[in-house]
């Protein structure tokens, strides 16, 4: 009983392992290769090696059609791999019933940080664009049952018909035509065919303990996202300082590695009230200590009460993810005062404690000041759908309002699922980390584009598709006119 109980606890574990496992696992990238404007989804496999799923839209059109597009050809290439080691290119075909639409598969072969190298050409000669993507196996593939029945059926099948023909090789393949084997023959010929029994006996044990072997090996590649320990501590006199601990370095079969600085940070720390979601903090803790294990951050005055965290990071080899932890944070006291660590509060730090009413799409969320954001949106948002989220800055006088860099963006946006599992930081260029863009363009020579929004439009387009069904809220963050303002909206996302 229990040798069957332990393969049930092991796909347990997975399922509520996976079931942490939060952030966007397909990955949207909008920016302009050479003189094109696409948009690029790539879904990576859930299993690796696998098949990725890459589709690119031009996002422009031109006199010679769509943007002028002739070709499109994409390549993985592994973050460590030199120029001998990247395979052919493979060329996108055009979908179907849409002029502007590309598609085309790669296969990733090793669980580690790519990016897609994405080739246009056109009329105006050819572009490329570079899209970081990290393939990690996030389950095991089951076997179907009917698959199953019908290879156990053949497996017996031919295990019968080779015991059958030995057995008449041994009793009759030395007996003169017509002529009948004899019982000296006859016991011979089934002591043959137990040993031969045996002996595939064995060969399909020892198949099966090199699968479980391999089985083993492969559930230690499953993706399992770094456990993180939160704690807040406080001094009579001080304000609250968030310590966080990356507690086991070696989770998911792999070894926890220097960071990079994306947006000049370490880490982006995202805060969440539950379960209402009426309070939000962008944090940028300090590093503890040159392993870039511990942090710490000084507390804004968000409202005592349990919160969600989400810390995004990425690793020196190009490899970016989400932490995750949760945190009660007390009383903020009647003010801030000295962070205990003795750090100062980062100055690009933001959050807010009074959402109102968040607004739905195609509402609009007062932000101060006069300044309005409204989400450009019509109908029901429908899971899947790839569908830019659009949002307009408009001043006192209804006019587009001037936005102004944040941390090198035009805007942020944090997208949590009313239940957590869901959580994604988003760009106007998509779900991407621009410092494993930068990590990649780098290492290939390639000068790094940025900024698809105009700054003085007003506009704001985020590509980004919901993954799954259910109640969203959106924190749209903007610099205009001096302070960092947050819209809030929610959305329900239906089938």
């Amino acid at each position: 009983m229990k040798r069957r109980a332990a393969p049930l606890l092991i796909l347990l574990a997975a399922a509520l392992v996976l079931m942490g496992h939060v952030g966007s696992p397909d990955v949207f990238f909008e920016s302009p290769a050479g003189p094109y404007p696409v948009r690029i989804v790539v879904r990576p496999p859930e299993v690796v090696p696998g098949r990725a799923e890459i589709t690119v839209r031009a996002t422009a059109a031109s006199g010679g059609g769509i943007s002028g597009i002739s070709g499109i050809a994409v390549q993985p290439v592994v973050w460590n791999a030199g120029p001998e080691g990247v395979p052919p290119a493979e060329q996108a075909l055009p979908v179907r019933g849409d002029r502007s639409l590309w598609s085309a598969q790669l296969w990733l072969m090793r669980p580690t940080s790519y990016s897609v190298r994405v080739t246009v050409s056109g009329a105006a000669g050819k572009g490329t664009v570079l899209v970081p993507v990290v393939a990690v196996a996030t389950r095991r593939l089951p076997m179907q049952r009917g698959m199953a029945i019908v290879l156990a059926a053949l497996g017996a099948f031919l295990l019968a018909g080779a015991l059958t023909a030995i057995g008449a090789a041994v009793r009759e393949s030395e007996l003169p035509p017509g002529e009948e084997p004899d019982p000296r023959r006859r016991r011979r010929a089934r002591r043959v065919v137990a040993g031969t029994a045996l002996l595939l006996a064995l060969g399909l044990w020892g198949g099966r303990v090199w699968w479980r072997s391999v089985d083993a090996s492969f559930a230690r590649t499953i993706y399992r996202p770094f456990h993180v320990t939160a704690n807040v501590v406080t001094a009579a006199g001080a304000g609250r300082t968030l310590a966080l601990k990356v507690d086991d370095p070696a989770a998911g079969g792999r070894g926890w590695t220097p960071l990079i600085l994306d947006h000049g940070k370490l880490m982006h720390l995202f805060l969440v009230r539950q379960p209402g979601q009426d309070a939000f903090g962008h944090l940028h803790p300090i590093a503890q200590g040159s392993a870039n294990t511990a942090f710490a951050a000084t507390l804004p005055p968000l409202p005592a009460g349990p919160y969600r965290l989400y810390a995004d990071v990425t690793h020196e080899d190009g490899f970016s993810e989400t932490l995750t932890a949760n945190v009660d944070l007390p009383s903020p006291g009647s003010a801030p005062g000295t962070p205990v660590t003795g750090s100062p509060p980062d100055p690009d730090d933001s959050f807010r404690t009074d959402p109102g009413i968040p607004a739905g799409p195609g509402g609009t969320f007062a932000l101060g000041d006069g300044l309005t954001l409204t989400w450009l949106a019509a109908g029901p948002r429908v899971a899947g759908e790839d569908a830019c989220l659009r949002f307009a800055l408009r001043g006192a006088d209804g006019k587009p309002a001037a936005i102004e860099p944040y941390m090198g963006m035009l805007a942020h946006a944090a997208v949590v699922r009313e239940d957590g599992q869901v959580f994604v930081h988003l760009h106007p260029e998509g779900t991407v980390s621009m410092a494993a863009l930068q990590f990649f363009e780098d290492q290939q020579g390639k000068k790094m584009k940025m900024g698809s929004a105009s700054p003085n439009d007003g506009i704001l387009s985020f590509p980004w598709a919901f993954p799954r069904p259910g109640r969203y809220h959106l924190w749209v963050q903007v610099r205009s006119g001096g302070p960092v303002r947050t819209g809030v909206f929610s959305v329900n996302v239906t089938r």
